[in-house]
């Protein structure tokens, strides 16, 4: 179960089965609450967390003061304010518990060990790099030229959990509309729904 875990995430065909047990030892499984803070704006992060049970999500203080939801992370994410762990600047998101939380923490001076000794989990850490990058642009762009309710549809599709567990003011500061809108958004689509044959 717990290899296996493991596997799933840090998913590369040149990390070894014997690399696996450096890998886990490396984690230190911890528990947070609802509403519990994991990073505060202008702390530099020195840790990501893979997510075993739970919703966590990152936001921002806007301008006006308001918050501003960037991202949301569920079960068998990697929780990572990226920035600020490898480049060690101040963070400017703060990450909160959703719900009560069982994840795995890996401190950075092991992650840059392993990153260092395993071949394979240096591979890996190029390719997810790589995609999480490709996934930031696709959300930038997609803000851009898809609707407010074609966000919103992708949301339920890619990740359902969220639409299910998170509190619809988070939802759409994530989507970049207002609640209002969001909840004639969310009619308008289980009405059509309701109507298919």
């Amino acid at each position: 179960m717990k290899i296996s875990f493991f596997e799933s995430i840090y998913n590369h065909p040149n990390i070894k089965k014997e690399d696996y047990k450096s890998i886990i030892n490396a984690h230190t499984e911890v528990e947070f609450s609802k509403n519990e803070t994991i990073l505060k704006e202008g702390k530099v992060s020195n840790a990501y967390y893979l997510i075993k049970k739970g919703m966590f999500r990152s936001f921002v203080i806007d301008y006006n003061g308001n918050e501003i939801t960037t991202d949301f992370f569920g079960p068998n994410d990697i929780l990572i304010e990226v920035a600020s762990l490898f480049l060690r600047t101040p963070s400017k998101e703060t990450i909160q518990a959703l719900t009560d939380c069982e994840i795995y923490k890996i401190e950075f001076n092991d992650f840059q060990r392993l990153y260092g000794t395993i071949g394979g989990f240096t591979e890996w850490g190029r390719n997810w790099m790589s995609h999480q990058l490709f996934m930031a642009k696709h959300r930038a762009v997609n803000m851009h030229v898809q609707s407010a309710t074609q966000r919103y549809l992708n949301l339920v599709k890619d990740k359902p959990q969220i639409i299910k567990e998170v509190a619809l003011k988070h939802i759409a500061t994530y989507l970049g509309v207002t609640d209002t809108s969001l909840s004639r958004i969310r009619k308008e689509v289980l009405s059509q729904t309701e109507n298919l044959p």
